[in-house]
């Protein structure tokens, strides 16, 4: 399978080498808006590299990888289905739910699969979440507790373009709440602090944010998030239910402290990126996206998916700027 990649940042260039590596890739070519930044990371991996993007989608590709920045991935994607070629694109497919509407109206009806990239769908520790909730061990639910935690703020530029703390950080909390419950949130109740850096206010957005948020069966969910946790990179989930619980993210490397006396720290060092904690599921995530390409396998996680999971973040921001419970219902267009 020859594979296209367009953008070639940080995790462009991470899913580039994953992806030569698989044996199912013949070759991989890939593209950047800024020539010279995709000929230095092509160089650095030995792959391929196509002089701009019209170039790549003219190289004799069977699919494409999009991890361009979030203006260009709605460009991208119908272009891709509109070539024939199936697309994997990371998160968000548009920067706003207008945007992901209007993709969504240009595939729908398509044959061409799309899959987006929601990578905690692929990790151990949520599947096996959810194999617990569905399953019944748990009993049934009452609490979800999820936590998004980065142990350093992005740069100030990334900030006013990022579409804030709920849509670029806490819609992965977001979807996964529904992929591991099977359920869908209602109701949510959403507050922000900026403690930090002041160009998060400036763009209008909070380094830290809580949401409360309520599921069709009356199960409460709360997220946390913030840019500013010094201990490391701490993501986790929690389901508890009425006959147990299960928590993913409690390993080796979770940056936390006990204050019991004669508790043993955990051995660590703690993750120090989203990069780190993922990377085995970033590598199952785009091995799945063969089979997608194949057609072995429909979308395990589609451009509906990202858009359910953007209205969740949609009315927390809502939530956040009026401090009023919004229902999920009141955002949907």
């Amino acid at each position: 399978m020859r594979l296209g990649l367009a953008g070639t940042g940080r995790i462009g260039t991470a899913h580039a080498e994953t992806l030569k590596s698989f044996a199912e890739v013949s070759s991989v070519v890939v593209a950047d808006v800024d020539p010279a930044r995709a000929r230095s990371a092509a160089a650095k991996l030995g792959v391929e590299v196509a002089d701009g993007i019209d170039a790549l989608f003219a190289a004799g590709l069977d699919a494409l990888v999009v991890t361009a920045a979030t203006d260009a991935h709605p460009e991208l994607i119908v272009k891709a289905v509109d070539a024939g070629l199936p697309v994997f694109c990371e998160k968000p497919v548009a920067a706003d739910i207008a945007g992901t509407l209007a993709v969504i109206d240009r595939i729908v009806g398509s044959d061409v699969p799309v899959q987006i990239g929601f990578q905690r769908r692929f990790d151990a520790g949520y599947r096996a979440a959810r194999a617990a909730v569905a399953s019944g061990e748990l009993g049934w639910l009452h609490t979800i507790r999820a936590t998004t935690l980065d142990p350093e703020p992005p740069p100030a530029e990334y900030v006013p373009h990022s579409g804030g703390l709920f849509r670029d950080c806490g819609v992965h909390d977001f979807d996964v709440i529904r992929w591991v419950t099977g359920r869908e949130v209602t109701e949510v109740y959403a507050l922000g602090a900026n403690r930090g850096d002041q160009f998060f206010a400036a763009a209008g957005d909070v380094d830290t944010a809580a949401a409360t948020l309520t599921l069709d069966d009356g199960t409460l969910a709360t997220v946390s998030l913030t840019r500013y946790n010094g201990a490391g990179y701490d993501v986790r989930f929690e389901a508890l239910g009425s006959l147990g619980n299960t928590i993913v993210g409690l390993d080796d490397r979770a940056p936390l402290h006990s204050a019991e006396p004669g508790f043993a720290p955990l051995p660590g060092p703690a993750y120090p990126g989203f990069m780190e904690r993922f990377r085995p599921a970033y590598a199952a995530e785009l091995k799945t996206f063969l089979s997608v390409a194949a057609r072995h396998l429909p979308s395990p996680a589609t451009a509906a998916d990202a858009l359910e999971a953007f209205y969740i973040a949609e009315a927390c921001e809502l939530s956040r700027h009026e401090r009023r419970s919004v229902s999920v219902a009141d955002v949907r267009r």
